[in-house]
């Protein structure tokens, strides 16, 4: 019998994932971490960092192109998903201690590690932070700096949020992260797991993000790193792209043509088969 909740039986169905077993961990830093976990445990993990209101369940589309022999691990960051939303505690570094408090809790080591937007600059702090723990890293839909003056009117549409936050303003912001099309049902399921939020955490955790606190010394990461970009992408932009790939001293960047901030929804096979020949090449 399947001990899974009715909910995330319905997940996998949407997206048709393989078998995936749901957790939840307390860890060091007080909080209680809901995660997704895929695969075969012992094999060297991948570890998934999402972006701003989603969860675990943004990568979901990448795991029917994975075989088995991986053993994946998507985290729900603080305040998102199903994880505990404590009242502060939204900067990039408090993410990033959960990040490494999770990995030390699972006694993880030689871990790939995959942030996409938000999570993109989570994984790029806990490189720098803890440098013996990361073999790999995969950044998708990042930037040298999180903060441009583009992103300026969505936070102050963000700050000026209430409970409960309209489903029009979450469907709105995720929409906006892809350029083609995608089924109707996995969208209403990221709006979903965008309602989960309340409006504290969108206000405190895109403040911190666009904040000097946001900023990681990129340059100090030494591991290969792989970056993916969009070419229509419009929240960071292709000179952000180059400026992280010259900065970190073993960085490819790959584009991927026609494609959104949420390149991973909109191409996940693609991404899949990039994931695998960069552990390969770079194993």
């Amino acid at each position: 019998m399947d001990s899974r909740s009715t909910k995330e039986v319905m997940l996998d169905q949407i997206v048709q994932v393989p078998q995936v077993h749901f957790a939840t961990i307390q860890l060091s830093t007080g909080i209680d971490m809901h995660y997704a976990e895929y695969g075969d445990p012992a094999r060297k993990p991948i570890v998934f960092l999402h972006g701003f209101t989603d969860s675990w369940f943004s990568f979901s589309p990448v795991l029917k192109y994975l075989p088995p022999n991986y053993h994946v691990l998507m985290l729900d960051h603080r305040g998102h998903g199903n994880s505990s939303k404590p009242e502060t505690g939204y900067e990039i570094g408090d993410f990033a201690a959960d990040t490494i408090a999770f990995m030390s809790a699972l006694e993880l080591q030689n871990v790939t590690l995959i942030g996409h937007s938000l999570g993109s600059f989570i994984a790029q702090r806990v490189a720098v932070t803890t440098p013996e723990l990361i073999a790999r890293l995969i950044l998708i839909g990042s930037s040298n700096d999180p903060r441009t003056d583009d992103l300026m009117p969505f936070l102050d549409a963000v700050n000026a949020l209430e409970d409960p936050v309209p489903e029009e303003f979450a469907r709105g912001f995720q929409v906006s992260t892809i350029y083609g099309n995608l089924s109707d049902e996995f969208m209403r399921q990221v709006v979903s797991e965008s309602m989960k939020l309340p409006a504290r955490v969108w206000h405190q955790t895109l403040n911190e993000l666009l904040s000097e606190k946001g900023i990681t010394p990129f340059a100090q990461i030494q591991m290969p790193t792989l970056i993916l970009w969009g070419e229509q992408d419009t929240t960071w932009l292709r000179a952000a792209q180059e400026i992280l790939a010259a900065g970190i001293p073993q960085a490819e960047l790959v584009i991927y043509e026609e494609t959104g901030h949420a390149l991973h929804w909109e191409q996940p096979e693609r991404f899949a088969r990039e994931l695998e020949d960069f552990m390969a090449v770079r194993g």
